[in-house]
């Protein structure tokens, strides 16, 4: 394959792999502490994207829109957590599955009634290219993949290091013990939420300006976002970026060889790997228990 195919395809995998990354990070987190899936994640990735549009079109700056996207998705999902899932937390997966697969039908109802059907595009912020071995590939890629690991190293400094994300950590691993021990888990679950609603906004503002914003985008990547979450292994925080990096190459080259190809290729991957290892590349600790 021709370099100048060859760079900016793998650029481009990359980074359609950090925006599924940090679009299914909240699955994992979630599902990791408070043993739900939750679909609704996909909404504040919409969510992001649409108050990114929003504040753009209002300040020229898409920046701040994107910082106000993320901090939008982070209310929605504080908000959401509040009214509906503590009441859930004790029913079975299914149940949680279902109702936040509600949630986000409900979500894209809402968006269709304030911004329309129509899609609407946002601007990129930086039109550069940076030269790479004779190649031009575009630096607001680069940035969006840069963002992606920071935001990686930043979730394994915070579960590590502070005193919120060791109890997170506990959490995943027995909520029974973090219980057992004074900490107050109904907090922990809400900080988590919180948490993995900004990460999702996020994930839908950083992709704003390389897509058209539209209602049903949460859908359009639904069945992407759990390839990436059931390759990775349920649960795990390494799994998701390295099972959504894959995925991403995956769709990038696999367009390059053969169109199709960047529809079924990562189902053949997840199908292959969950022959090989059933509980995903990092298996959770919940589906080994």
């Amino acid at each position: 394959m021709d370099a100048q195919l060859l760079i900016p395809g793998v650029i481009f995998g990359l980074s359609i792999g950090s925006i599924f990354f940090l679009m299914t990070i909240g699955l994992s987190l979630c599902f990791g502490l408070m043993r739900i899936i939750s679909l609704d994640q996909l909404l504040y990735y919409s969510i992001g994207a649409y108050i990114t549009y929003s504040l753009t079109l209002a300040t020229g700056d898409v920046w701040l829109g994107m910082l106000g996207g993320c901090g939008v998705a982070g209310v929605a999902a504080f908000a959401v957590e509040r009214l509906i899932f503590r009441r859930i937390y004790e029913r079975e997966l299914t149940f949680s599955m279902i109702t936040s697969f509600g949630i986000l039908i409900g979500g894209i109802g809402v968006i269709k009634y304030f911004w329309g059907v129509v899609p609407r595009p946002v601007p990129v912020p930086m039109m550069t290219q940076l030269d790479i071995a004779g190649t031009e590939v575009p630096v607001y890629r680069l940035i969006v993949i840069g963002i992606a690991l920071l935001v990686y190293a930043g979730i394994w400094l915070f579960l590590n290091w502070t005193i919120i994300g060791k109890a997170i950590r506990a959490g995943i691993e027995n909520v029974e013990h973090v219980e057992g021990l004074g900490i107050n888990v109904s907090r922990l679950f809400t900080i988590t939420f919180i948490i993995a609603g900004a990460l999702s906004g996020l994930a839908g503002a950083l992709h704003a300006p390389l897509i058209m914003v539209d209602p049903s985008m949460g859908l359009e990547v639904l069945a992407f976002a759990f390839m990436v979450v059931i390759i990775g292994g349920l649960g795990s925080i390494k799994g998701t970026l390295v099972s959504a990096f894959i995925v991403g190459q995956v769709i990038s080259l696999g367009s390059l060889i053969y169109a199709p190809l960047a529809q079924l290729a990562p189902f053949a991957i997840m199908l292959l790997i969950l022959l090989i290892k059933p509980t995903g590349l990092y298996g959770s600790a919940l589906l080994k228990r």
